[in-house]
């Protein structure tokens, strides 16, 4: 599993950037271009690195300040036919599947927390299928909703947030879920009077039996243990790059379900569905929150060992500093 780095090298620096990538084990591929680069000026080195080794190769390059001088972009390779990557991979401490690059995950996951006319538009559909779920009683409509909602990207961001003290991408990503909760349940309340107003549906759509959606209007301790499983695999996924899991994830969670419930619950002026509603809400964004720090936190504390396995590219820093 290897990754693919283009560095952008002030001339001052590409011998130290050049023993980084040659004291590095699990690299192939390297190329170095003098003066190749434009804008910012500056060599172009290009390396195939295995994505057990990446996390410390990119720290070594932050600590030259290339990435303020410069630049580094990191894009997956998805099949290298060569001897030498083979040998990389097989010299890259650890296990492919397992490597976190956290500068990688941090950059993703900011990208998830911006407040978007997007993100606001998906979870309002999201929030109004669940809706038309619970109306109809339909599992199908009720797991359609929870594929499409999209607020586990700004979630996770936020747990990314406070694993590496990134305060802006923090209050953004809070800024994003409680604005879109907040837009989405008020949108879809509004099409729900719209309904109500049509007679399409009464109280009884919320208050009577519901053996499909039910569960959305009836919190437990499952809930939590549910939310908070979903939370780890989330993390997992989004650290390993393995987002295929993620569907799981989003199937498994409350999160829209209950917000489309809320939302019926304002419409249809029944308080003790609002309140049921608004507790399953709340546990499954606090289990998930709780489950994806404490996985980030596990998971930093595990590969901080790794990378003791590779040749002391701090000291190769300091010798060219």
């Amino acid at each position: 599993m290897l990754l693919h780095l283009r560095v952008t090298v002030p001339p001052d620096r590409t011998d130290a950037v050049r023993e980084v990538f040659a004291r590095s084990p699990g690299t192939a591929h390297v190329a170095v271009l003098p003066g190749a680069c434009q804008h910012p000026i500056g060599d172009l080195v290009l390396a195939d690195v295995a994505r057990e080794s990446a996390d410390a190769i990119v720290a070594a390059l932050r600590e030259l300040e290339v990435d303020r001088d410069g630049g580094i972009s990191m894009e997956s390779v998805d099949a290298a036919v060569s001897r030498a990557a083979e040998e990389a991979e097989a010299a890259a401490p650890g296990d492919g599947s397992d490597a976190v690059v956290w500068e990688q995950v941090v950059r993703t996951t900011a990208a998830d927390s911006t407040l978007s006319i997007s993100f606001l538009a998906f979870l309002t559909i999201a929030t109004m299928l669940a809706a038309i779920a619970i109306i109809n009683d339909s599992a199908i409509l009720t797991v359609g909703a929870m594929v499409l909602g999209p607020e586990f990207g700004p979630l996770a961001a936020l747990a990314v947030a406070i694993v590496h003290g990134r305060r802006a991408v923090g209050r953004a990503a809070a800024i994003t879920l409680v604005v879109g909760f907040v837009v989405a349940i008020a949108l879809t309340a509004l099409a729900a009077l719209v309904g109500r107003a049509l007679d399409w549906f009464g109280p009884e759509a919320l208050t009577g039996d519901r053996p499909q959606t039910g569960f959305i209007t009836a919190p437990d301790r499952w809930s939590l243990v549910v939310a908070v499983l979903a939370g780890i695999a989330g993390v997992l996924s989004l650290t390993s790059a393995k987002s295929g899991a993620l569907v799981g994830v989003f199937i498994s969670v409350t999160t829209v379900p209950a917000a489309g419930a809320i939302s019926l619950g304002l419409a249809l002026g029944e308080p003790s569905e609002i309140g049921e509603a608004a507790t399953q809400l709340g546990i499954n964004l606090a289990g998930i929150l709780v489950a994806a720090l404490a996985t980030l936190l596990v998971q930093k504390t595990l590969w901080r060992q790794v990378p003791r396995s590779v040749p002391n590219l701090a000291r190769v820093v300091r010798g060219q500093g």
